[in-house]
């Protein structure tokens, strides 16, 4: 006869069930859900400030720029964001409009979910919905260092951060090290500088390792000695 040791036995089982971790970017592109798939061109616009927010989505491939224009016409950048992110999320709180603009930055293949959909989804699978909700609350974290970021680093740091976000260092994935073709302009944008700033500090990283222009704008993990330096 062969004694069994029940609690031994829920314990292996969940053990085996923790060590498959769920893959939301498997499960987003299943079958089974409905949504569906949109190339974007580079420069194209996803969707524009004010239009109705009726779905969310999800970034399979590319880079996605979020801005905002004020009512006296001026842009600024809020979020640049890369595969495995979500945007459009904040029609699941009930806001009717969108609030910006997102853009391409490169060729992008976008996962389009309508909103019902994505609630749908959210209530029935557990574990999808797990991980939204982490991933919202990382997101939410990040606006929170972007303001202390801006609020108490110099210039030379919040340029070095946000390199090291664009290559998505420190991401489960591999870090894409070629940034997509972003400008100077833009990259002051987001750190509240001028593009002489920008360019400034971009020579002295080119001239200290820390990047290289060779087909691309690489950026090496070393760079974040800027960051952490006092």
């Amino acid at each position: 006869m062969k004694v069994v040791d029940a609690g031994h036995d829920v314990i292996q089982k969940r053990e085996r069930k923790k060590s498959r971790a769920f893959d939301a970017k498997a499960f987003l592109n299943s079958s089974g859900m409905a949504r569906k798939t949109v190339e974007y061109r580079r420069s194209e616009k996803i969707y524009s400030q004010g239009e109705p927010a009726t779905s969310v989505m999800y970034i399979q491939k590319g880079g996605v720029k979020l801005s905002v224009v004020s009512e006296l016409g001026k842009e600024a950048i809020v979020a640049l964001l890369g595969p495995g992110d979500f945007l459009g999320e904040g029609c699941l709180t009930g806001l009717p409009f969108r609030t910006g603009t997102a853009t391409a930055i490169t060729p992008s293949t976008i996962l389009v979910i309508e909103k019902n959909e994505m609630i749908r989804i959210l209530h029935k699978e557990h574990e999808f919905s797990d991980r939204f909700i982490s991933y919202m609350l990382s997101r939410n974290i990040r606006v929170e260092e972007d303001l202390l970021d801006q609020l108490f680093n110099s210039v030379e740091k919040r340029l070095a951060r946000t390199l090291l976000l664009l290559a998505r260092y420190g991401k489960q994935d591999q870090p894409q090290r070629i940034l997509p073709k972003i400008s100077q302009e833009a990259l002051a944008e987001m750190i509240g500088t001028t593009r002489s700033r920008v360019n400034v500090f971009l020579n002295k990283f080119k001239k200290q390792g820390f990047i290289h222009t060779n087909g691309g704008l690489h950026i090496n993990s070393s760079l974040l000695s800027v960051v952490l330096h006092d």
